[in-house]
């Protein structure tokens, strides 16, 4: 079976953004954004898929999946792609900082200042900067001392004018203060980036030693992020959580880039002190690392050099409704975000609280924001009086200590906690309120794709919709007696869920529409996805286009299969990237002219379908039914930020076949406000 390998399709993915920040119709402090996106992503690409191939070098026949050659030989294949990525990526930043200066907006470093610049940099870093500065003394004869692969450093080599004697230093670079410090004047904007600010002052930090020569270069390097919790039954889950964390600070270094001018014997010693070997695991880069932080460049008040404002709007059922759980107790209301407001969710929540007829609230959660309204409506329905039961996913990467502080909260409050399902990860995003109305019970659930995280909502395309359909809300009641009571198994008609049906009614239903398509029947899936890598369903697709069954994929990130060959000759494959991140999952079957509907939190990987609590619903209504294939016909009709999707990860875009451009994202955003427009006019 024909497969392209998943670390390197991700590194297409994030190709994809690189263009993003590569394209010149994207306003220019945008595509400084984007480059920023592209650098955390590769961080995150490097301290959990990289990590992870570095596992597999030294095991025996171990295999790697769309890859021929060995674990060692993809890390080869990784790096020559980073590589020339990196090369892409410091070409757009001089190219961006040209375009710029035409707007005014220069940057400075410790060698262009003017005497007035400096006068002023000098009282800030005296005044403020100088006090969070902690220059280390590098010593052989001493242990090379921990550092932290967030953050960025500075390694400073002192000379004397005899070339006797060098000494070796470094400086993290602080956190404390934006990463950039703006001087205006007149007409003029400047900025610098707080490590050149050190630069300029490296004399005075180390004036005791008298250096003749003092140079400074950036390097940092990325951890192995796997967390290791052991099978300790003595030992608490938060315990043993909270273990883990503190050893990933400690984990194997997987990578280490630097400044590509750093001289050879400091660059040797960094690397032997890091016990880390020059080749796989070093990355000769530019003078700036840790480009995370352009993704919060200012924009200086120039308005026409960022993204129009894009306000969420108002839902046509909900926007004057006094009491939201009425309308959803009539009707199943759909929300996209982030093009529909995500206050909506939090309101629901807010109004349960204070509801007289609300019993219960429960809920599960993945990823929260650090100030989470969700979780201060929660609180607050725990001061009213209710039931709440929150399941949190305490093994959610990166956002683990945050939804453990969450979990205290609410515990302290009176709320029952809930860590997970022993042995899986909970990656569904479910709410049920149950409330008794004239004495007859009443559920009103919510299903989504995406987080309950009102900041994410802003920029992740996330759909999810409020029901209070029996045949649903009955197997949520199921779903969250499974969290509560350890794995109580029912039966689920209706809902797909991970890890019991997602797998074999997947299955199913790709079969009918293999066997409709044999008969002659209406055939044919669309799928709305982020990562397709399961071989499995990778293989039930290529039977399906065997079979005939024209298939449509929207993916947006990683896809391991192939389109367009001997198996998959009816199979095409997109990927989108625009100015919010591609993240609702939907599935339609044709199933011979009476399509089915599925929204899913659940990815086509083998964790979504086999190693995780993952909820898919059915969408029943036909006026969302419609809206659903809407969105699907918007973003397939995509010709400005559509790539095609090909063996060779060449992400061309996609041909324009229409005279009018067609920008999904934008044409999404109208549709909603036609709708909203439809809807006062009755």
């Amino acid at each position: 079976m024909e497969l392209v390998n998943r670390e390197l399709s991700w590194l297409s993915f994030n190709e994809r953004v690189l263009q993003e920040a590569m394209d010149i119709h994207v306003p220019i402090i945008e595509r400084l954004r984007f480059l920023g996106i592209y650098s955390n992503n590769m961080d995150e690409f490097y301290r959990v898929r990289v990590a992870n191939v570095r596992r597999l070098v030294g095991i025996k026949n171990a295999a790697v999946q769309g890859f021929k050659g060995t674990a060692s030989d993809l890390l080869e294949d990784i790096r020559s792609e980073v590589m020339k990525q990196r090369k892409m990526f410091d070409k757009t930043y001089l190219e961006i900082l040209e375009i710029l200066e035409k707007e005014g907006i220069y940057q400075l470093t410790e060698k262009n200042l003017s005497d007035t610049h400096k006068s002023e940099l000098t009282r800030f870093f005296h005044s403020e900067l100088k006090h969070e500065i902690v220059p280390i003394i590098l010593n052989p004869k001493n242990p090379f001392p921990k550092l932290q692969d967030k953050h960025i450093y500075l390694a400073i080599r002192l000379k004397k004018s005899n070339g006797k004697k060098i000494q070796y230093a470094y400086i993290q670079i602080p956190t404390t203060y934006t990463r950039f410090y703006q001087i205006k004047e007149s007409e003029r904007n400047y900025f610098i980036l707080i490590d050149d600010i050190i630069r300029l002052h490296l004399d005075s930090i180390f004036s005791i030693f008298e250096a003749d020569e003092l140079e400074a270069f950036t390097f940092k390097f990325t951890r192995d992020a796997e967390l290791n919790l052991d099978d300790d039954l003595s030992v608490s889950y938060i315990e043993k959580m909270e273990k883990s964390l503190q050893n990933r600070k400690k984990g194997e270094p997987v990578r280490f880039v630097y400044d590509k001018n750093m001289p050879d014997d400091l660059k040797k010693y960094l690397l032997k002190s890091l016990n880390l070997k020059e080749g796989l695991n070093a990355i000769p880069g530019g003078r700036y690392h840790n480009f995370k932080d352009f993704a919060d460049f200012p924009d200086f008040g120039k308005k026409n050099l960022i993204y129009e404002k894009l306000p969420p709007l108002d839902h046509p059922d909900l926007v004057h409704a006094k009491r939201y759980l009425d309308v959803y107790a009539k009707k199943d209301v759909l929300l996209h975000f982030p093009y529909q407001k995500f206050d909506y969710v939090v309101d629901t929540l807010r109004e349960a609280a204070i509801d007289p007829d609300v019993k219960s609230i429960k809920i599960n959660v993945y990823r929260l924001a650090n100030n989470s309204q969700i979780m201060n409506a929660l609180l607050s329905a725990v001061s009213n009086g209710k039931e709440v039961v929150v399941v949190f996913e305490l093994q959610a990467r990166f956002d683990e200590e945050n939804n453990l502080y969450w979990a205290e909260r609410m515990r302290e409050q009176g709320a029952k906690v809930i860590f997970g399902v022993p042995g899986l990860k909970v990656h569904s995003k479910l709410l049920k309120i149950t409330r008794v109305v004239k004495g007859k019970e009443q559920i009103i659930a919510f299903v989504g794709t995406g987080n309950f995280n009102e900041k994410t909502a802003r920029i992740y395309s996330d759909i999810g919709f409020f029901t209070s359909n029996k045949s649903i809300t009955q197997e949520v009641r199921k779903v969250f007696n499974l969290m509560e009571n350890n794995m109580e198994r029912s039966i689920y008609r209706s809902l797909l869920l991970s890890p019991f049906n997602s797998r074999r009614k997947l299955t199913a239903l790709i079969q009918t529409e293999i066997d409709n398509a044999k008969k002659g029947l209406k055939s044919g899936i669309k799928i709305k996805i982020n990562n397709l890598v399961d071989d499995g369903m990778i293989e039930k697709l290529y039977q399906a286009s065997d079979a005939g069954v024209p298939i449509q994929m929207n993916v947006r990130g990683v896809c391991s299969l192939v389109p367009g060959k001997k198996h998959s000759q009816n199979i095409e494959v997109i990927s989108i990237v625009d100015r919010f991140l591609e993240h609702a999952r939907f599935i339609i079957f044709e199933n011979n002219g009476n399509p089915l509907y599925f929204i899913s939190s659940a990815d086509w990987m083998e964790r979504n379908l086999d190693k995780r609590i993952e909820v898919g619903a059915p969408i029943l209504d036909e006026v969302l039914q419609n809206e659903i294939q809407t969105i699907f016909g918007i973003q397939w009709s995509d010709n400005q930020k559509s790539r095609v999707f090909d063996k060779k990860l060449t992400n061309e875009y996609k041909k324009n076949q229409l005279e009018i451009p067609i920008r999904s994202q934008m044409a999404m955003y109208e549709y909603y406000q036609n709708l909203l427009a439809i809807k006062s006019t009755h």
